[in-house]
């Protein structure tokens, strides 16, 4: 049964990575249809470089306001809905986390009809950060709510309470610690589906507002097969250390 188990879970694996590996192999040799024997390269990689920067660093900072946001938003959202009682905290869950049921085209649109006409919004970075925040605060309100749940803090609160501790006490003394692995586990999430978002992209930003995602499209559809899968390398070179720190923080907080 082990053997199964890990057989099956190889498969699954090779499955998931060996297109993504191919992908980047591709982009480092001189003529994708002769293989690696028409010999490797990184001229398609300084290429990707020279065309698509600015998305990366935009990418980046997208990110990092996204995260930043999620925090301020979804912590105190999911605190709320941890503490409330009775019907209309489930009703507010419900509603917080809509936008995973609404595909990211119609949410866009949804937002250029709204803001689209105010000023230079449609045209600022600000504008695509909106959408990012949409779509990634339900993981971050789910992941912490979860974690603060299992802690039982209305319990380990009134405790606090009893002793003469104050709200920002307790907020930062017991509510944050026992729901840091939720909270862990949210900002994973949050990082990597604000680098890797598209659809909701796509539409919202401009070719000054690109983003990797975008970016990557772009390359794919208008260039050689060897620049979209420099483009591809790229990204995961850029996508996976912050993912693997970040796992590493959650797993030693857990231990």
């Amino acid at each position: 049964m082990r053997l199964l188990s890990a057989g099956i879970t190889t498969l699954v694996a090779a499955f998931l990575i060996v297109p993504v590996l191919l992908s980047a192999l591709a982009g480092v040799t001189a003529n994708w249809f002769l293989g690696v024997s028409g010999g490797l390269t990184t001229r398609w990689l300084w290429r990707v470089w020279d065309l698509y920067a600015h998305t990366i660093g935009l990418s980046v900072w997208i990110a990092a306001c996204c995260l930043a946001c999620t925090l301020l938003l979804g912590v105190p959202a999911a605190y709320a809905l941890a503490r409330a009682e009775g019907r209309w905290p489930r009703l507010a869950e419900e509603v917080l986390t809509l936008p995973l049921a609404v595909p990211g085209l119609a949410t866009a649109l949804g937002l250029i009809l709204l803001w689209g006409p105010v000023g230079g919004f449609r045209t600022h970075w600000s504008f695509v950060l909106v959408g990012h925040v949409l779509f990634t605060l339900p993981f971050m309100l789910r992941a912490t709510l979860a974690a603060m749940k299992g802690a039982d803090l209305v319990t380990l609160e009134e405790a606090a309470r009893a002793c003469g501790a104050s709200f920002r006490q307790r907020f930062l003394g017991i509510v944050l610690p026992n729901a840091r692995r939720g909270i862990l586990a949210g900002s994973l999430m949050v990082l990597a589906l604000s680098l890797g978002e598209f659809n909701t992209t796509l539409l919202l930003s401009t070719p000054f507002t690109m983003t990797l995602p975008v970016g990557l499209a772009d390359s794919y559809a208008s260039m050689r097969l060897e620049i979209g899968s420099a483009f591809t390398l790229l990204f995961l070179v850029l996508l996976v250390p912050p993912m693997v720190a970040l796992q590493a923080v959650a797993d030693r907080v857990a231990r």
